[in-house]
């Protein structure tokens, strides 16, 4: 069995905690998203129509990846509640919950893929470029069991603070993913299909990798066995109080995407688009620390709110948006002062200097988008650690909906400033929601500091 010495690190110094668990979640989640700019990279290379579908269609890939998240956060912050009340038993059972989920959900979105994939292509309005959607879309609806599984596993195991488990896997599947994709694309001549397939292929061997510990090795502090199975309709209600708002929350950022894409194409047509599907995935890129040391705050923090450790929690917070902060801001700085080289590294295949330079500009403007990004995020995230999964998600709705595309609808259309409207709009709102949000979970954490009686 995996020695408990990683659970002893989760009770103890916060900081340690969150270094332990957020930093090699950073670097394997530079490397997932970088798959995603792999992907713009080699699809260049076919066409500007092939890569404005890839910015339709990468939105309900990321809906995919959210809900596997979800799921994974629900479980992570059961678990860690557990595992600060020392109720290990019950842990081994809401681990067992969790993967029974990930199995129910994955067939649901299987049948919206089969059935109704073409139809959400036509709504987000990429009639014109329908079947380079379908055909990156079809394979990752249908496999979508690939993508997760590897989610959920690995939230279990950072529970249990195997980080390497977590991550080392995840950097496997996105270091495949970069070697057979051009392979797939251009020498098998499959397009953006084998894009798509490239994906899938990559996401199910680094899953093999973790099947391997849970498996063969059976060293695992969490055992992913039946026998521990004791179903209780609570337990998948707690993990659903935390994973469904989770989910939402991921889709939400697809959905911005989505909204964002549709904004843009009315103001400024399909080939603002194009730039902008290679501008986005550098701006989420930026927000990868938030979303790594976001995830490492739900399993510490969960573990003392379980364990009524106020100290633990309120520097949960502190150092959690610190840190995050830093970093953001340090991504963006290069983001900016960088801007040409890196759009234009990652559209070499096409050789458009049009595209380039206007992925630059849009770039330059969007650092901003993110820069505050740090306050909104640790609110969010420390409030599904303690299991209010719905307060995260009214937060994150209000930020990036509510205010964010709100700004952006009522600049860039009502008072006709365009697409830089567009833009403007929804840097100015995100910023005012991460401000507002971070206000709710303080008056939270000084609510809490009562009931511990400090």
């Amino acid at each position: 069995m995996q020695s408990s010495e990683n659970i002893d690190v989760i009770r103890g110094s916060p900081r340690n905690a969150i270094n332990k668990l957020a930093f090699p979640t950073i670097f394997s989640m530079l490397l997932m998203f970088l798959n995603n700019l792999i992907d713009s990279f080699w699809v260049s290379g076919l066409n500007a129509d092939a890569l404005a579908a890839l910015g339709f269609t990468s939105p309900l890939y990321l809906v995919i990846i959210g809900l596997g998240t979800g799921i994974g956060a629900g479980a992570n912050s059961l678990i860690s509640r557990y595992v600060g009340a020392q109720r290990i038993e019950d842990a081994n059972n809401a681990v067992m919950h969790a993967i029974i989920l990930t199995v129910i959900v994955s067939i649901i979105v299987l049948i919206v893929g089969v059935f109704f994939l073409e139809d959400i292509v036509i709504l987000l309005g990429a009639s014109s470029v329908k079947t380079y959607c379908l055909s990156y879309g079809q394979i990752i609806f249908f496999l979508n069991i690939v993508f997760l599984a590897p989610n959920v596993t690995a939230s279990i195991f950072r529970t249990e603070g195997a980080v390497g488990r977590a991550t080392n896997p995840l950097i496997f599947t996105a270091v495949l993913n970069m070697i057979i994709d051009p392979i797939l694309i251009y020498s098998f001549n499959l397009g953006i299909f084998g894009a798509g397939l490239a994906t899938v292929i990559a996401s199910f061997a680094g899953y093999v990798w973790m099947l391997y510990w849970i498996f063969v090795k059976k060293d695992t502090y969490f055992k992913f066995k039946f026998e521990y199975y004791r179903r209780k309709l609570e337990i998948y209600k707690e993990i659903l109080v935390v994973s469904l708002p989770a989910a939402t929350e991921e889709i939400i950022f697809a959905l911005v995407a989505i909204i964002l894409n549709f904004l843009i194409m009315v103001t400024a047509g399909v080939g603002e688009v194009a730039s902008f599907t290679i501008t986005w995935r550098l701006i989420t890129i930026a927000f990868i620390p938030c979303m790594a040391i976001g995830i490492a705050t739900i399993t510490v923090s969960g573990v003392a709110y379980g364990a009524r450790n106020w100290e633990n929690f309120n520097e949960t917070i502190k150092y959690s948006t610190f840190i995050s902060l830093i970093i953001t801001v340090l991504i963006c700085l290069i983001f900016f002062v960088f801007a040409q080289p890196i759009c234009g590294a990652f559209n070499f295949q096409a050789n458009d200097p049009v595209l380039v330079n206007r992925s630059a500009e849009i770039l330059q403007l969007l650092v901003f988008y993110n820069v505050l990004i740090a306050f909104g995020a640790t609110a969010a995230y420390t409030y599904q650690g303690v299991g209010s999964g719905f307060k995260s998600l009214a937060l994150t709705i209000m930020r990036e909906l509510v205010l964010s595309m709100a700004f952006a609808y009522v600049m860039g259309i009502l008072l006709n400033m365009g697409v830089f409207g567009v833009y403007l709009g929804a840097i100015i709102g995100m910023n005012i929601g991460s401000i507002v949000g971070f206000v709710f979970i303080w008056v939270f954490n000084l609510k809490f500091k009562k009931v511990c009686g400090k």
